[in-house]
């Protein structure tokens, strides 16, 4: 939003783009060397503070502090600075209460007297319902609508509830059940990258109250994860005040192995970053190698950046962003001015023009070509293992001590085994089986490379005459129905469905522990394999 008592609307230019015209805030009129110096993710805070400056909210000496970055990022206690993001995405655990916040504030409205229709978000928000889906039914063709319809019939008074802020709130969204996974919808459908309020251009950016927000940074939004309150406070106009932050400069080069996937990118810088140390801090990726990753790749890494401890992990726009946002259905006139204005503003990124780098607080560089295939865990995602290594890794994790890499198990029971009978057939379960296997999570299941390589690995275990074991718990809640198509479209999803990967649902579902109930009999094996 802009002020009419704005001190900086003297920097306010116009901006022709194919016939029409815009206005924006021309942060090269600044004439201040320190502007270029600037990471881009900076930069969009700095344009936030200049378009929405009213000295109350956000002052001038906000402006001056972030235009001191470069020193002000090392002052002990730090330097607070408000920011303004441009809009707010809620999931439906976090986003009823906020919904059922502003409901309150009507009623309290309308007994006072007043119209409660004008109680309503200042700041644009989306609200995805994919966290209430569950997997009561799995390993059939049937189980997403039953899926589903259990779904409706659990959270009826939840839906008829959102489905009336849906049709009475102005300036919000609600995007129904079974759309997908809320990160997947930001990057498909709502994410604008640059805003068009009323003629005037600026930046996207946004805060969610989701840890996993981060993977908007990937198509070059700034937006990161908050609690609902300050999701709330958002909503009704309100700035946050942060601390401003450090930023890391994490410099991609080469190329990836034609067998190693993004998911082994990401696992590879996690725990690099881990062992660097970026909490509070933001990161900002650069380099040639970036240029060769395709944004699924790059919203891949900016996903997990809650896992590697970061604020933010930021892929600046460039022309591959453009090509997604045109993939996507975007309208094209829209992606004129989104280019125009970011090339305007210095916030338009060549990876392969080095010129254009910034300063950073640190730089680190990985080669892409030194990645290797890996896996994480058990326990935490940052913990990498290659595969080469994770039977090793994980026989040795049976038996080392209670802890993030380890179970604490006597070496000499690992071979206990105890019989179960599932469909009339009967089974052994021994320390280290596998009783669930999902394909899911907002971080593997929007990547088409991914999703397509699994694929293609189901097919190859079918043409083999391989199978799973019919007592494991198979599902596959895919980010969203486009993930879904062309699966179909390429024929892999048949081999998907006859290893039981059916899907099962569009939502968080088995990454956020809705994995449902295992049979009977299995519960009760796992605590026989337990007790001996």
């Amino acid at each position: 939003m802009t002020h009419s008592g704005n001190p900086f609307n003297h920097l306010l230019k116009t901006l022709e783009v194919d016939g029409s015209t815009y206005k924006y805030y021309d942060l090269l009129a600044l004439k201040d060397s320190r502007y270029e110096k600037l990471p881009f993710s900076i930069r969009v805070l700095l344009e936030a503070a200049v378009r929405c400056c009213d000295n109350f909210q956000v002052k001038e000496a906000d402006i001056d502090n972030i235009l001191n970055w470069e020193t002000f990022q090392y002052k002990e206690g730090g330097v607070d600075v408000a920011f303004t993001p441009a809009r707010v995405i809620l999931q439906d655990f976090t986003g009823v209460p906020c919904v059922t916040d502003v409901a309150a504030m009507r009623d309290v409205v309308q007994k006072l007297g007043g119209d409660p229709e004008r109680v309503n978000p200042l700041c644009p928000a989306d609200l995805v319902i994919d966290h209430s889906v569950q997997v009561d039914f799995s390993t059939s063709s049937d189980a997403l609508e039953k899926n589903l319809d259990l779904e409706f019939e659990r959270n009826k008074e939840r839906f008829e509830f959102l489905k009336w802020g849906a049709k009475s709130l102005k300036n919000m969204t609600i995007v129904p059940p079974g759309s997908g996974i809320c990160h997947q919808v930001n990057l498909e459908y709502l994410a604008r990258v640059v805003f068009n309020n009323n003629g005037v251009l600026y930046p996207d950016s946004l805060v969610g109250a989701d840890s996993h927000t981060t993977m908007i940074n990937g198509l070059g939004i700034v937006g990161w994860g908050v609690g609902g309150i300050e999701a709330e406070a958002v909503m009704l106009g309100q700035t946050i005040s942060m601390v401003l932050p450090q930023v890391v400069g994490y410099k991609l080069i080469g190329k990836m192995n034609p067998m190693v996937t993004s998911t082994d990118v990401v696992l590879t810088i996690t725990k690099h970053l881990r062992q660097l140390g970026v909490v509070g801090k933001f990161v900002e990726f650069f380099g040639p190698g970036v240029a060769e990753l395709s944004i699924a790749d790059r919203a891949t890494i900016s996903n997990m950046c809650p896992e590697y401890g970061a604020t933010v992990g930021f892929f600046p726009v460039d022309d591959k962003s453009i090509e997604y946002l045109q993939q996507t259905g975007r309208d094209e006139k829209n992606l004129k001015y989104v280019k125009a204005y970011l090339k305007a503003v210095n916030m338009y990124r060549d990876y392969k023009n080095s010129d254009q780098d910034p300063v950073f607080s640190e730089t680190v560089t990985l080669d892409l070509g030194d990645v290797v295939s890996s896996v994480s865990g058990p326990k935490r995602p940052h913990d990498r293992v290659p595969v080469q290594e994770m039977k090793k890794d994980f026989q040795n994790c049976l038996v080392n001590k209670v802890g993030f890499k380890g179970f604490g198990l006597d070496p000499q029971k690992l071979s206990t085994t105890v019989p179960f009978t599932f469909n009339d057939q009967q089974y052994f379960l021994r320390h280290g089986a596998v009783v669930i296997a999902a394909i899911t999570s907002c971080t593997n299941t929007s990547n088409p490379s991914v999703m397509l390589g699994a694929g293609l690995l189901a097919k190859k275990a079918v043409e083999k005459g391989l199978s799973v074991m019919p007592y494991i718990k198979t599902s596959m809640s895919p980010g969203s129905g486009v993930v879904t198509y062309y699966l179909q479209e390429s024929g892999v999803i048949k081999y998907l469905q006859q290893l039981g990967f059916d899907v099962v649902g569009y939502g968080c579902m088995t990454c956020i522990g809705n994995s449902g109930p295992l049979p009977e009999c299995i519960v009760e094996a796992i605590d026989m394999v337990m007790y001996f």
